[in-house]
């Protein structure tokens, strides 16, 4: 970004990100926000996954729970 955005915007500390987090939740729950994480973990090991060489073996993972 440009410096001058960060001038008119401003730093963003913890008492800032504890309200827009408690925004957050009041607007989409914290029920729909759990889901949502979950989703987001699954789809980053999903990449993960898929960016592994496949010429290598794949090495026995343990279950996981779902």
């Amino acid at each position: 970004m440009h410096p001058t955005v960060f001038a008119l915007i401003g730093t963003l500390g913890l008492p800032e990100l504890l309200i827009i987090l408690a925004i957050i939740v009041l607007i989409f729950g914290a029920n729909r926000l759990s889901g949502l994480g979950k989703g987001m973990g699954q789809a980053i090991r999903g990449f993960k996954d898929e960016m592994k060489p496949k010429d290598e073996p794949e090495q026995a993972k343990p279950p996981r729970d779902a």
